[in-house]
């Protein structure tokens, strides 16, 4: 996902969206993008970013009626035209699902969401035991591999999964 549509802007159908993606930049670039559930491919007709919002114009949204139909929809690309991160950083689709275990080996659980806190994010790990928040920090979380589909954990003292109510 690289943005959310907000509402429709002007009468062309043009779409404001807000920017969730840390690389604006790339829209700049962005041919196609995908909206909807089960998703729809779009053209780009045009793009700009102003401050932290998208100015959107598709292929086949020439109506302000069109636009509000996508109202609230992600604005996704596929994962092979990502940009490409530095060393040691990750996407949230390549975390989520992966497999917790903390240094000794033991299964905590699986990433099952990631919560944008001001600080770090946090790793939401559903497991046997309950849920554990994990905070995405170098000292918690010592490795991540996506290929493999693991990440290794050191607890801090006190931190343990708790039992949640469903």
């Amino acid at each position: 996902m690289v943005a959310r549509v907000v509402r429709p802007h002007g009468l062309d159908g043009t779409l404001l969206c807000e920017v969730v993606t840390e690389f604006p930049a790339r829209f700049r670039t962005t041919r196609r993008v995908f909206l909807g559930d089960p998703p729809h491919p779009y053209s780009v007709r045009r793009a700009r970013v102003r401050g932290g919002m998208l100015l959107l114009a598709l292929e086949g949204v020439t109506s302000p009626e069109q636009a509000e139909a996508l109202r609230g929809q992600e604005v996704q690309v596929p994962v092979e035209e990502a940009v490409a991160l530095p060393p040691g950083r990750f996407y949230w689709h390549q975390v989520i699902g992966l497999e917790v275990r903390d240094e000794q080996g033991r299964l905590l659980g699986t990433v099952a969401d990631i919560l944008e806190t001001g600080a770090n994010d946090v790793y939401v790990v559903h497991g046997e035991a309950g849920e554990l928040l994990l905070p995405a920090i170098r000292d918690v979380v010592l490795q991540i591999d996506p290929a493999a589909g693991t990440l290794i954990a050191r607890l801090p003292p006190g931190l343990e999964p708790t039992r949640t109510r469903t």
